[in-house]
């Protein structure tokens, strides 16, 4: 591992080096010898699903993968649930109040510092409006996607597919059949 940026010691402020510590290269101080881990920061998303299409948000410049779609999403603050993140995200760029529903799954990568976990969120009232660090946002056919941001979004969209068309039917009811009940 490659620190891109110098790291300085959270214990005394010196500049680090990157050395072996704990079975990995990481950053230690030249001064006092504390080793610095580089967690990874966790993000929430939402996939928000209004008849048949997902909400999308583009990503405005200055914002990583500018130009391109993804799902409302952002960082999770320091002793903050993680669901309230991913319904204060959602509001916070689309305008929107959803309602955070089961855990779709967790999402990383190799060198990736970003760890996503993704819920299934309702927000059957209104209609979305681009904010924060978005500059539009859609509704969008499952087959007819515009140019997604990152190459976790085909893995969320494939995973959600997988959960809905799993979806148990609903128990035939004995009436709606002629049957008499039991």
């Amino acid at each position: 591992m490659t620190v891109a940026e110098p790291v300085h010691c959270q214990s005394c402020g010196a500049p680090t080096k990157e050395r072996d510590a704990h079975g990995r290269r990481r950053p230690v101080c030249t001064a006092c010898g504390a080793v610095t881990f580089l967690d990874p920061k966790l993000a929430a998303a939402v996939l928000v699903e209004r008849g048949g299409r997902v909400l999308l948000g583009r990503r405005g410049e200055g914002a990583r993968a500018a130009g391109r779609w993804s799902f409302p999403a952002g960082f999770v603050e320091r002793g903050e649930p993680v669901e309230a993140a991913a319904a204060r995200e959602a509001r916070e760029e689309t305008g929107l109040a959803v309602a955070v529903g089961p855990l779709l799954g967790l999402y990383s990568a190799p060198g990736e510092t970003v760890v996503l976990a993704v819920y299934l969120a309702d927000a059957p009232e209104g209609e979305p409006e681009a904010g924060d660090d978005l500059d539009a946002v859609g509704w969008f056919a499952p087959n007819a996607l515009p140019d997604l941001a990152f190459p976790h979004d085909g893995r969320i969209l494939a995973d959600w597919r997988e959960r809905r068309d799993r979806r148990p039917e609903p128990p035939l009811d004995a009436a709606a059949l002629g049957q008499p009940g039991t």
